[in-house]
């Protein structure tokens, strides 16, 4: 009995031994990367924007192309860590970018792209997109360079580097990523890091649009979180606008932006940590959102990977979109309907002129 007893005890402290030195190994290797940094340009493009020109953008969060609609993710309630196979990110892949070509968007924005991780497989998704639109200038900013997370235990989802790519058929002038704030605590390793780049093309007549690429927080439960990040991209539109240049905010919000999503589209009334309404009587001045038509067109951006999709029963949202300053047109605005085939989420298409 003694024997077993001291085998249990070994037992018992060789797994808080190892407990401990991960989370150990958890906090000394977490690091931010530096607010205001300047981001390395690939310009394949001299073109200057015009003055009342249609033209059209897109925004798409790909998932780093490992959510297919039969996919169900282990932290929504779901089956998988990782995409299903290297084969199934590159096929992906593939359709993302059938898609973007399909429309030729004159400026594409993409969020949740990795650039190495276990989860997609270590496919360079950045490159993978790059090597797609060569004949685009184009910007990458990285969001996170998470540690090994052990968990789930039986597939764990591994350590993953991931960011925003911004791609423009026109010259980049510059481009600078702002760190946003995030959790303190131990959640911070769960949601990761925030950020957005905010990237200047030219306009004919020595302006600026301002193009800012998002992906805000999804898994964070503290209100206090949410808030700042909001105020610090405002205070950037601000700024930006108060400079006189055009300004365009797109990506991922993880808030509704209809603010009545779910009768919108039929689902569940229950607010998830990413569908809280999105506050638009905060926005600064001169600012608004392009959705006009959306609730009627009832094409959702975005699904709940709790269970493989199913229409008319999966939980759906509309948290994808576009912000424009005063001085930007919005000439038409859909979401394009893709049935979530190769991301989780939705493209999001804006058809604007700059007056």
């Amino acid at each position: 009995m003694k024997t077993f007893f001291k085998f249990i005890l070994s037992l018992i402290s060789g797994l808080a031994i190892i407990a401990g030195g991960y989370i150990a190994y958890l906090y000394l290797s977490y690091h931010r990367q530096p607010d205001n940094l300047k981001l390395t340009v690939q310009n394949h493009s001299s073109q200057v924007l015009k003055t009342n020109t249609p033209y059209k953008a897109m925004t798409f969060n790909i998932g780093y192309a490992a959510y297919p609609n039969n996919y169900s993710f282990f932290m929504d309630g779901g089956k998988y860590s990782r995409a299903f196979s290297k084969i199934s990110v590159v096929n992906d892949l593939a359709g993302i970018a059938k898609a973007v070509k399909q429309e030729d968007p004159t400026i594409a924005l993409f969020q949740e792209v990795d650039t190495d991780g276990d989860r997609s497989y270590h496919v360079n998704e950045v490159q993978w997109l790059r090597d797609q639109f060569n004949d685009y200038s184009n910007v990458y900013a990285q969001n996170y360079d998470s540690a090994y997370l052990f968990y789930p235990f039986n597939r764990p989802i591994g350590k993953a580097k991931s960011g925003l790519v911004t791609f423009a058929k026109s010259q980049i002038n510059n481009s600078t990523r702002y760190s946003l704030p995030i959790d303190t605590d131990f959640n911070k390793f769960m949601d990761l890091d925030r950020a957005i780049s905010v990237t200047h093309l030219p306009v004919a007549g020595g302006k600026t649009l301002t193009v800012i690429n998002l992906h805000l927080s999804a898994f964070t439960k503290n209100a206090k979180v949410r808030k700042a990040q909001l105020k610090k991209l405002f205070s950037k539109m601000a700024t930006e606008r108060q400079a006189g240049n055009y300004v365009m905010v797109a990506g991922d919000y993880n808030h509704d932006i209809l603010g009545n999503s779910p009768e919108v589209f039929h689902t569940i009334h229950k607010r998830m940590n990413w569908t809280h309404p999105f506050p638009a009587n905060q926005l600064p001045t001169g600012f608004r959102m392009a959705k006009e038509g959306l609730a009627t067109a009832r094409i959702p951006s975005v699904r709940a990977n709790g269970t493989p999709y199913h229409p008319g029963k999966t939980y759906t949202s509309l948290i994808d979109g576009f912000l424009v300053s005063d001085n930007i047109a919005i000439k038409h605005v859909r979401v394009k309907s893709l049935g979530f085939q190769n991301s989780d989420h939705n493209p999001e298409i804006l058809t604007f002129e700059l007056n």
